[in-house]
């Protein structure tokens, strides 16, 4: 009897060191700016728990839930997402030893995800990413077990890390049919497709995703809507010509080099040609049906980068001064690192972030609160005119989370919005009367007797980003119900 091939697979001690400094900047920072609109969005979401959502599974808006039970506040949000990141981080290293990376590979690797800018962004957010990143982060560590290490019951931890998945964010399938394709087309691991393991996967995530799938059936396949929207929404010129240069931005300056390595690297070796198919096809689908979403790849990005290790430790050993090709590796991350880290993470003091160029998307989380006194002031000032308004309806569901969230202590009356999953939950008993709209004028004035612009919103310090030049203002005149008119607020993105 031949013994079986045992394989080092650990992940070394300075690849969880770190994922442990990654997990700690990430919630030292937590709290500096405030909510991302997505946070606000999940928190109110949470309060109106279902098996689904129109622009989401149920997982994300469950998780935000159980931070009530740490108050209401940023870092409470996002402590669940700062260690995904830092198990994505030790997960690279795994996948670089399973590659056939030693060492160097695996430290490589993790440091590769820990300073990757699409990383280090997205798990400082507690929406449905952190989580999905991490999902098929596992999905493909349980594959790359079962095809390499040949041990099939890892299938069965596939499945149920797909099932999972997809029940905080649908994307994820397109890995799985990723996956199928790269097995059926490459002659390595063909034949596993006719054993019951990766089936019983398949079933095991089915099993799981199944009441979001009859609360998809049962509320008329919103989400077939909502990928329409998205695909209209993120494919002009410029997307198009941007998709690919993005996709390199987003894996850093080390990570630029090791994702053309790594891509080379799972095409030249057969037993990994399969993830080389899978990635090509996940890069393909993004770049073709929504460029303007490149991030929709980076799920199978720790894979590239570990591939991509691999052949960066294997270019240190056969220089002839290995120690000045690891300089350069250092040098490349600590370089990319100071770049990027000002427009990923909320290190700079407020009143100089207008001046940092790149800055928008983490700049997100300035001036919920102050959008909210701003609303509540004209609330108070109608009142003492005598037009007290009688609901509050915005044009996005980042607005009316922050006045549900914020709007507490200033008594505002119902805060209602046409915007994906808040028009599902209707207008409830609010009334026409006078509404107070916040970014819905072009919503409201087809329904309504007069409109009227009261003030302009901008955050303070002259920070740019998504929630500039809103426009705060009042209806009056309806031309029928909440009830009636509701069908006409309709509005999916």
């Amino acid at each position: 009897m031949v013994p079986p091939i045992l394989h080092d697979d650990r992940v070394p001690l300075a690849a969880w060191v770190i994922a442990a400094a990654y997990v700690v900047l990430e919630l030292a920072v937590s709290d500096r700016y405030g909510f991302q609109q997505d946070e606000l969005y999940f928190l109110v979401a949470s309060h109106h728990l279902a098996f689904g959502y129109v622009d989401q599974p149920p997982l994300a808006v469950l998780l935000a839930r159980a931070t009530d039970l740490f108050g209401v506040n940023p870092t409470a949000i996002r402590i669940l997402p700062a260690l995904a990141g830092g198990a994505i981080v030790v997960l690279a290293a795994r996948l670089a030893a399973l590659f056939g990376g030693g060492r160097a590979a695996r430290v490589i690797a993790a440091l590769a995800v820990a300073i990757a800018p699409v990383f280090l962004g997205a798990v400082h957010v507690g929406n449905t990413t952190p989580y999905d990143l991490l999902a098929w982060t596992v999905v493909t560590v349980c594959v790359a077990m079962a095809l390499l290490r040949d041990r099939p019951r890892w299938w069965l931890g596939a499945g149920i890390a797909a099932g999972i998945g997809i029940e905080d964010e649908y994307l994820i399938l397109t890995l799985l049919a990723a996956l199928v394709i790269g097995i059926l087309v490459t002659s390595a691991h063909r034949a596993v497709l006719k054993t019951r393991w990766p089936w019983l996967g398949g079933v095991t995530a089915l099993v799981i995703w199944l009441p979001n799938l009859i609360w998809q059936f049962a509320n008329g396949w919103p989400q077939l809507t909502m990928a329409s929207a998205l695909h209209q929404q993120n494919t002009s010129t410029a997307d198009y010509t941007g998709g690919l240069p993005a996709q390199l931005v987003y894996a850093g300056l080390l990570g630029i080099p090791l994702v053309i390595a790594g891509f080379i690297t799972l095409w030249r070796a057969a037993q990994l040609r399969f993830l080389g198919v899978t990635a090509t096809l996940v890069l393909i689908y993004v770049l073709v049906w929504i460029p303007g979403k490149v991030y929709y790849a980076d799920g199978i990005l720790p894979a590239i980068l570990a591939a991509g290790s691999v052949s960066a430790e294997r270019w240190i050993a056969k220089a002839r001064r290995p120690r000045a090709r690891r300089v350069a590796i250092g040098v490349l991350a600590l370089l990319g690192t100071v770049v990027i880290l000002p427009s990923t993470l909320p290190l700079l003091p407020i009143a100089s972030l207008h001046k940092v160029s790149g800055a928008t998307s983490v700049a997100d989380g300035i001036g919920w609160p102050q959008l909210t006194a701003e609303v509540a002031a004209q609330d108070a000032a109608l009142t003492r005119a005598g037009q007290p308004p009688t609901s509050i309806f915005t044009g996005a569901y980042a607005e009316a989370g922050a006045l549900d969230v914020y709007g507490g202590p200033y008594h505002l009356p119902l805060v209602i919005s046409g915007h994906n999953s808040f028009w599902l939950w209707g207008p409830g008993d609010a009334s026409d009367t006078t509404v107070l709209y916040v970014d819905a004028a072009g919503q409201l004035k087809p329904y309504f007797a007069s409109c009227r612009q009261l003030a302009v919103y901008n955050p303070p310090d002259q920070v740019k980003n998504n929630w500039n030049d809103l426009t705060i203002g009042v209806c009056v005149g309806p031309s029928g119900s909440w009830k009636t008119l509701w069908p006409h607020m309709k509005h999916y993105d």
